[in-house]
C-alpha cells in the first residue's frame, strides 16, 4: 500500500534534442544508459529498475484508475469546481486545460489526496477514498510534481531526491545513495548530486523534482507510482527547456504502459506533445473533452477561443486576473 503522495517519477528521453544546448540536454541520453546499467547493478528487485522499461502492456482489464463523481469545491464565495465528473483509465495521458482560476490545479490536489472536496466521491484504484491521503493510504502509488520544484534550499540535490527514503524507509544510506544516483542519471543530471538547488537552472530544478518523486522503496513494488500528476511542469521555462520536460514526461509513461498521468498546462506545445485526451475546464465545469487531434476540428467555442487566443468569446478575458489561480 502506498503511504502517501510523493513527487513523481522519471524515465529516459528516447529521441531527444540535438544541438549545443548542453545545460538542458547534455547527459540525458547517456543518463538513460547509465540509469539502466546502474539500476541493474544496484539491484532494484523484480524488474523495478529506474531506466528499465516495464513490459506491462495490457491494462484494459484493470478498470478505471481514478473516477471523480460530482466533485464540488468552494473557497469562500468562489465555487471553483461544480459537479465535476472525470474518469482516468490505466495508461491514459490527459491534459486539463482552461483559463486561470477555473479549478484545474484544485482537481489535481483533490486526486492526490491533499485537498478534500466539499461534495462528491473519489475512487482510486477501485477503492472509494475516505478523507485525505494522510487518513488512509490509497491502493496505488500517486506522484505529483508541483508548479514550483519545491526543493529544500538547505539540502543538496542528493539529499532532496532521497528525502522520503531517508525519513520513511529502513534502507541503508548506501542503498539510498545508489537509488538517488540512478534517478538523477535517468533525468539526465548524473553530476549534480552535491550541488544545491540555487546552483541549478529552472529546468534542472524541475528535473530534480521529477527524480525526487520517483524515489520509492524498491522492496515495495506497490509504492511505485501508477498515477502521475503534473501541475504546470513547463511554466516559466524557455522553449528548449520545455521540450526537454515534455520529452521526459512522455518517456516516463513509455516505461510503464499502464502508468497514467494528468497534466495541467497552459502551454500549447505541452498540450499537443504530452496528451492523448484533453479536458477543457471553465467556470468549475467540464465544457469539452476529446482526443488531442479533435482540438483543431471541434466547434466548441471555448476550445476555439482558447487556442486562437482571441479576446472575443465565451471566456471572459479578465476572469481570474484578480484572484489566485486554482
Amino acid at each position: 500500500m502506498n503511504s502517501g503522495t510523493t513527487e513523481f517519477s522519471a524515465e529516459d528521453s528516447g529521441n531527444f534534442l540535438s544541438g549545443p544546448m548542453n545545460e538542458q540536454t547534455n547527459g540525458f541520453q547517456s543518463g538513460q544508459k547509465n540509469g539502466q546499467k546502474n539500476g541493474q547493478k544496484n539491484g532494484q528487485k523484480d524488474g523495478q529498475k529506474y531506466g528499465q522499461l516495464d513490459q506491462q502492456s495490457d491494462c484494459s482489464d484493470s478498470g478505471p484508475l481514478v473516477t471523480l463523481k460530482g466533485i464540488s469545491k468552494q473557497f469562500g464565495s468562489n465555487r471553483v469546481l461544480n459537479d465535476v465528473d472525470l474518469t482516468l483509465e490505466n495508461g491514459e495521458a490527459i491534459a486539463i486545460i482552461g483559463p486561470s482560476g477555473t479549478g484545474k490545479s484544485t482537481i489535481l490536489r483533490i486526486i492526490a489526496g491533499l485537498l478534500a472536496p466539499d461534495h462528491g466521491e473519489i475512487w482510486v484504484g477501485g477503492q472509494k477514498r475516505i478523507g485525505l491521503i494522510e487518513d488512509a493510504p490509497d491502493p496505488i502509488g500517486v506522484g505529483m510534481v508541483f508548479q514550483q520544484a519545491a526543493l529544500f534550499d538547505s539540502l543538496t540535490v542528493a539529499e532532496n531526491v532521497g528525502f522520503l527514503l531517508y525519513q520513511h524507509s529502513r534502507l541503508s544510506r548506501r542503498e539510498i545513495k545508489g537509488l538517488v544516483l540512478d534517478a538523477l542519471s535517468v533525468v539526465g543530471l548524473p553530476d549534480v548530486a552535491d550541488l544545491y538547488p540555487a546552483e541549478l537552472s529552472g529546468g534542472m530544478r524541475k528535473r530534480v523534482s521529477f527524480a525526487r518523486a520517483v524515489m520509492a522503496n524498491p522492496h515495495d513494488p506497490s509504492a511505485q507510482p501508477s498515477l502521475l500528476l503534473y501541475d504546470e511542469p513547463t511554466a516559466g521555462l524557455d522553449p528548449i527547456a520545455s521540450t526537454v520536460i515534455e520529452d521526459l514526461i512522455r518517456s516516463i509513461q513509455k516505461g510503464n504502459a499502464c502508468r497514467s498521468y494528468l497534466i495541467v498546462t497552459h502551454q500549447e506545445s505541452t498540450i499537443r506533445r504530452t496528451a492523448d485526451r484533453v479536458i477543457f475546464l471553465h467556470a468549475g465545469q467540464v465544457q469539452w473533452m476529446g482526443g488531442i487531434n479533435e482540438i483543431d476540428t471541434t466547434d466548441n467555442p471555448f476550445v476555439r477561443q482558447f487556442f486562437s487566443a482571441k479576446v472575443q468569446g465565451p471566456i471572459n478575458a479578465g476572469a481570474g486576473v484578480h484572484r489566485a489561480s486554482r
